[in-house]
């Protein structure tokens, strides 16, 4: 069978032109479907199971790195995951991460060039290029940029300030066991309880410790030194076991790669 691809780019001249490009470099590929925006790009994929989606990072809906993260989550465990390239405009302070980051990455203006060895890697990973390993890879990009800036990093969080009626709760933020994303507001959990924080997780995380709280899920950032076990199960769904905390939490198949054996 032919290798198939999505593309996932919210300009049409620029989705139009990559698939130009494609056909150039890789006549063979067919393209089952081009997605406007995140929300698109997510379904396009778990609805065709393609070879290899082509991400834009800066899409409306969610990025790039929401799908590739959403799908982990959504992916079946029996089928192989697509290999993802990463479409980004991004300076090289990021390329860091995003050689990383599953099967490559292209710069925006695409140039024929660049994308051919991009399709040379995808060839030599055969005719199902995604795998676990390059789940790991993504877990550690989205780790990576989820805890780093352009610019110079912020200074860390030492204690979270909450709301409490007319109070003003303080919490050692080393006290918190995990962070969990609610609407607009970050749940900080603690072994006593939760506190609302008025900031969303993105908001929240380049200020962490990334070498102490790291994300688990999407909506999850976990502190390592609270994790006692983490558990595989049959169908390869990972949870954590806490220090402090009588609930487990789910791990995303995207980061489930980071729990491994050493």
């Amino acid at each position: 069978m032919s290798p198939r691809a999505v593309i996932a780019e919210d300009e049409p001249l620029l989705a139009a032109a990559l698939a130009r490009e494609l056909a150039a470099v890789w006549p063979e590929l067919e393209i089952v479907a081009t997605a406007a925006n995140g929300i698109e790009a997510l379904d396009a994929i778990l609805a065709h199971r393609p070879d290899v989606a082509f991400l834009d990072i800066r899409m409306p809906g969610k990025t790039g790195l929401d799908v590739a993260a959403e799908l982990g989550d959504a992916w079946p465990a029996d089928v192989p995951m697509p290999a993802l390239v990463f479409v980004t405009a991004y300076d090289e302070h990021a390329l860091a991460a995003f050689e990383l980051a599953a099967a490559d990455y292209v710069l925006k203006p695409v140039k024929r060039e660049r994308l051919a060895k991009t399709v040379e890697r995808l060839k030599a990973r055969g005719a199902h290029p995604g795998t676990d390993e390059g789940l790991e890879r993504v877990a550690a990009a989205l780790a990576q940029l989820g805890f780093s800036s352009a610019g110079a990093p912020p200074e860390r969080l030492r204690f979270l300030q909450a709301g409490v009626g007319n109070a003003v709760k303080v919490i050692p933020v080393e006290e918190v066991c995990y962070f969990q994303a609610a609407d607009k507001y970050v749940a900080a959990v603690t072994r006593e309880g939760e506190s609302l924080l008025r900031v969303s997780l993105k908001e929240l995380m380049p200020q962490l410790d990334a070498q102490l709280f790291r994300q688990v899920h999407r909506g999850t950032v976990v502190n390592l030194r609270e994790v006692t076990v983490a558990v595989r199960d049959d169908a390869g769904h990972v949870t954590l076991k806490l220090r402090s905390r009588p609930e487990t939490l789910a791990v995303s198949r995207v980061f489930a790669a980071l729990f491994k054996p050493m």
